[in-house]
């Protein structure tokens, strides 16, 4: 095909949609099913009904190919683990009686037996649930979900395109299952799975699919010769079969590198690259291997991860330069876009100039449907499209919103002395022992107390006017002296005030700092049926006044014991916004340090003498590439550290991190100096304490010893074991006791009830110790 009939056989398409509703109807639905006011009929009702309206949505757009398969319950990686029959041992009697409730009991446990561990989904803040394999793992073919949904779009009328996670990354997400040794590959059961994908293809063109997407975002970072053999031999078999749809396989997220010669040549008939963040490596990697001539390649050059307009000209050139190197090159965005709200329409509260810079899943939805028909039918079809774009991308870069010359000084001015402790950590350690005289194995929670309805009510109300502010106050006075009633009648050794007042640990602070931008209905998935509603970063950050202390100090007044001051870190004040694409993530993360270090100085000069400064995602925004971590990490750790260096010795600072792999972060860790760190551990059966001790770690930790993810309460004995099997890797000296994350999404009984069994096993433990 030349270049010019590739251009006018150009179409549009996305590899993913919000799941969530316009108003988290799903999310409504399965929580009701979950309390018993749903039933599983109108459950699958409501989630056939979100499904047929995402592709409405589409097909009207201008979306020439919808896809299929991306709707989930809860999560696709599971969704892919029921269809190739991977079910845990411990799971199948569940599945096998209800495959409903199966699942879920995958997803969040039960109280006799524990949910499958959680980690984060490559760079981004959504959470899958990591399959568990064995040597003795026997797949089976399940295609009925991805049939029913197929066939549920093509009856409504439009092209649809089952996408699957591919085979590949499907492996290699993988960990070994419990009493698999622990040197398992999981990529060793390639040959014993590709014969159900096989079956899952055949399945689908039954059906009536056309194309299957299989999604490779494994293959973007860096992969061993063998993964790259692992790769070649599976799309060599998949393309080889006689009876399977045109196969498709997508990246993105990153660069290919080495992975693309391999796919290039592999017997499929189309590849999807991103070309936004990774655009001049692809490009180059692409015409290195000579272009893919007949193939199809879809490229994504809508960012779909960020929420910012798209530069249509840029990214008409690029597509103008992909067109001499595939047989047809079809728009879309750079991966699923799941990772951005639904519609700019519904928020009211942002100011209509900035409004403007915008584009949610619906907006970059038009802006690929305008950049294919500006492909296929020339420029000159969309003069107005592109006449309106330039104007948005002029007025945002000249506004003086996105500009503050004293941010920018105090910045600039930053020395490496305002980035170091006073003094080493022997001496704080000392400092801090004399000063707090807490027990051997302290405990603690990680800050966030459940978020009631009664307190949600009452954040509803005041925004209504139903309520005056004094009302709200007394409102959230109740709730902390509750908290910290509860924490000292339990026996907990370093309380928190549990943030009643606080909507979600970034978007409190957000909302609060100059150059962020708060939305009303951009709701994002993070895991399950946790929907958060991600900042805007706009301008440059500082913070007008105190933000937290007001509500610590009036915690630590009702007792005697250490009440910490609770803030957000500078790195998960980014990650788990939508950051400016107008200057480098380290200079926006040293703005944030910044006014965080105020409040720092704030809360110590009111006598906060605990301070955690959460990061739980620095490892999330670790670069996929290894060659691109250095830079990260320095910038990242040298934020954290500017937040947190300017205090007395005395002061004791903490962190907090949860649900990544902490393995490749460890030395990262260390260097932010912090005096104690909690961690995620309990799902991964004390792993990161394992992998602490390897590295030498000298300072206080809390691997965590109760899985706040899933309802189930753990036992005092099964808290006492975690204890002592984080022992074996940390001396009691340096042993905190805590949960693996805050207690937000948790309701008060099992949270009780947890927090008891947690400090009913330190006190087992430490007499344990006294008695040895």
């Amino acid at each position: 095909m030349t270049a010019k009939s590739a251009a006018a056989a150009a179409r549009a398409t996305v590899y993913g949609y919000p799941r969530q509703g316009q108003n988290r109807e799903l999310k409504k639905a399965i929580e009701g099913y979950w309390k018993g006011g749903v039933t599983a009929d109108a459950l699958r009702a409501t989630a056939a009904e979100i499904r047929r309206g995402n592709w409405r949505q589409l097909a009207e757009a201008g979306v020439h190919e919808v896809p299929t398969g991306d709707f989930s319950y809860y999560d696709h990686v599971l969704d892919t683990t029921v269809m190739v029959g991977a079910i845990p041992e411990r799971h199948r009697a569940a599945v096998d009686a209800d495959a409903l409730d199966g699942y879920f009991a995958m997803a969040r446990g039960t109280q006799e037996v524990a949910p499958l561990e959680m980690t984060k989904w490559f760079d981004t803040n959504y959470h899958y649930l990591v399959p568990e394999l064995g040597p003795d793992t026997v797949f089976t073919a399940d295609s009925a979900k991805q049939v029913a949904e197929l066939k549920e779009a093509l009856t409504l009328g439009p092209t649809a395109r089952p996408v699957l996670v591919g085979p590949v990354t499907y492996l290699l997400l993988a960990k070994p299952a419990p009493g698999a040794p622990a040197d398992f590959e999981p990529l060793t059961l390639l040959d014993r799975l590709l014969p159900v994908y096989a079956e899952v293809l055949a399945d689908l063109r039954a059906a009536g699919a056309e194309w299957v997407q299989l999604d490779e975002p494994a293959l973007v970072q860096d992969r061993t010769p063998a993964d790259l053999n692992a790769a070649e031999r599976a799309y060599r078999d998949l393309g080889a079969l006689t009876d399977r749809p045109q196969l498709l396989v997508a990246s993105y997220f990153d660069r290919l590198g080495d992975a693309l010669p391999v796919l290039a040549k592999a017997p499929v008939e189309g590849l999807a690259l991103d070309f936004t963040e990774a655009a001049a490596a692809n490009l180059d990697a692409l015409a290195a291997v000579g272009g893919l001539p007949g193939k199809r390649l879809i490229a994504g050059v809508v960012n779909g991860r960020n929420v910012w307009i798209n530069d249509l000209q840029k990214s008409l050139s690029t597509l103008g330069t992909l067109l001499g190197l595939a047989g047809r090159v079809d728009v879309a965005a750079s991966c699923s876009l799941l990772h951005v709200p639904l519609d700019t329409a519904a928020e009211r509260d942002v100011d209509p100039q900035v409004l403007r810079w915008l584009a949610f899943a619906r907006q970059k939805t038009a802006e690929i449907v305008t950049l294919a028909k500006g492909l296929a039918r020339g420029t000159g079809t969309i003069t107005a499209e592109l006449s309106a774009n330039r104007a948005d991308l002029a007025s945002r870069a000249g506004s003086p919103l996105t500009r503050d010359p004293a941010v920018r000084a105090r910045a600039e001015a930053v020395t490496d002395a305002d980035t170091r402790r006073s003094q080493p950590y022997a001496e704080r350690s000392a400092a801090q022992r004399a000063h707090l005289d807490l027990p051997l194995l302290p405990t603690t929670t990680i800050g966030s107390f459940p978020q009631t309805g009664e307190l949600r009510t009452a954040r509803a109300d005041l925004r209504a006017g139903r309520i005056d502010t004094a009302g709200y106050e007394e409102r959230i006075k109740a709730e902390i002296q509750e908290v910290i009633s509860f924490q000292e009648k339990t026996g907990i050794d370093v309380l928190v005030h549990g943030e009643p007042e606080r909507n979600d640990m970034v978007q409190y602070f957000a909302e609060q700092l100059t150059g962020y931008l708060a939305t009303q209905h951009g709701w994002v998935q993070s895991y399950g049926t946790r929907y958060v509603r991600p900042p805007i970063l706009a301008g440059d950050v500082f913070r007008p006044e105190p933000i937290t202390v007001r509500w610590t100090s009036y915690a630590q007044s009702l007792s005697d014991r250490p009440v910490k001051g609770m803030l957000t870190g500078p790195v998960t004040m980014l990650a788990w916004s939508f950051v400016r694409d107008d200057q480098p993530l380290g200079a926006t993360a040293r703005q944030v340090a910044l006014a965080l270090r105020d409040e720092v100085h704030d809360l110590e000069a009111a006598g906060t003498s605990v301070i955690q400064v959460d990061e739980p995602a620095l490892r999330e925004t670790l670069p996929l590439r290894a060659a691109d971590r250095a830079g990260y990490l320095a910038w990242a750790t040298e934020a954290f550290r500017l937040t947190t260096s300017g205090v007395r010795p005395d002061t004791q600072i903490h962190t907090h991190m949860c649900y990544a792999e902490f393995g490749d972060i460890v030395q990262a860790i260390d260097d932010l100096d912090a005096d104690v760190i909690s961690l995620e551990a309990a799902r991964s059966h004390m792993q990161v304490a394992r992998e602490l001790a390897a590295h030498g770690y000298p300072r206080e930790a809390g691997p965590g010893v109760y899985d706040i993810h899933s309802p189930r309460v753990p036992s005092t004995d099964e808290a006492a074991e975690l204890l002592r099997t984080g022992l074996e890797a940390i001396p009691a000296e340096r042993l905190w006791v805590n949960p693996d994350c805050g207690l937000k999404t948790r309701a008060w009984p099992e949270t009780r009830a947890s927090l008891e069994h947690l400090v009913a096993a330190a006190r087992t433990v430490r007499d344990e110790l006294s008695r040895s």
